[in-house]
């Protein structure tokens, strides 16, 4: 798949959940957790070495953390390309005014 367009029409195939909006977004949440999960792993587990099996393992949960982001953007009409485009946009700005660091949305 090409483009962020064409992957988040696809989704549109294996989405099979009743409550739009609240559902993806939840599971957005979920699957956060669990690429956190991954990464815990990697210092408890792994002695802070990422293996070939462990990234495996989060590209399969960044993976379902993309799914949800596509469903949840479509739940709510947004193009997923035009998210990104107004994203560089903002960091662009920032950058350009030296203000990538820090916090606070309207820096």
């Amino acid at each position: 798949m090409k483009t962020f367009k064409k992957y988040q029409e696809w989704t549109k195939k294996t989405a099979l959940y009743d409550n739009p909006v609240i559902y993806p977004c939840l599971e957005l949440g979920a699957e956060v957790g669990e690429a956190f999960n991954q990464v815990k792993k990697i210092y408890r587990d792994d002695n802070g070495i990422v293996s070939h099996a462990r990234k495996y393992d989060l590209e399969k949960e960044l993976g379902d953390c993309m799914w949800a982001l596509a469903r949840l953007a479509d739940d709510l009409d947004l193009d997923l390309e035009q998210i990104i485009e107004l994203n560089i946009a903002k960091l662009e700005d920032r950058l350009a005014r030296g203000k990538i660091r820090g916090s606070g949305d309207n820096r």
